[in-house]
């Protein structure tokens, strides 16, 4: 079973249409892991406005409702660029996990954007157990995630 970091209890899930069925899919697999997971929309695959979405996310770190999030929509492009629009939000697009692993030990990255059409579920769920237990590095990299906020 994944171990997660004792800091990390809660996290928050959104998507637009594209990205439902891979959230859906998430959502499960985080459960089984007995996160705290938060299911933020939307409740299926009827076309929806993704930054709607980001936004509620946005809203459910910035009230410490949740501590990590993950945006899913068809590219993961639209929701990384909307998520990034809120202040203390780091959403990194990412495609692999070892852009997971780097964008979380250097950029502090705190929302997980994924492409719910170009992604399969295993890839996936490896992506959110290394954006869960990858811890950010400090050092020289705090400076520079200082500036972004």
């Amino acid at each position: 079973m994944v171990q997660f970091p004792m800091n990390i209890h809660s996290i928050a899930f959104a998507s637009d249409h594209r990205g439902f069925a891979l959230k859906s899919f998430l959502l499960e697999y985080a459960q089984s892991l007995k996160m705290r997971v938060r299911d933020l929309g939307p409740g299926n695959d009827e076309p929806v406005d993704y930054p709607d979405f980001a936004k509620i996310l946005a809203n459910a770190l910035a009230t410490g409702e949740v501590q990590r999030g993950v945006l899913i929509c068809g590219s993961g492009i639209g929701m990384s660029i909307a998520a990034n629009r809120h202040h203390q939000i780091r959403a990194a697009l990412c495609l692999d996990v070892e852009s997971v692993r780097l964008t979380r030990q250097h950029n502090d990255a705190n929302v997980l954007a994924l492409p719910g059409s170009r992604m399969n579920e295993q890839d996936a769920a490896e992506c959110l157990e290394v954006f869960l237990n990858t811890t950010f590095e400090g050092g020289r990299h705090s400076r520079r995630v200082a500036k972004l906020s």
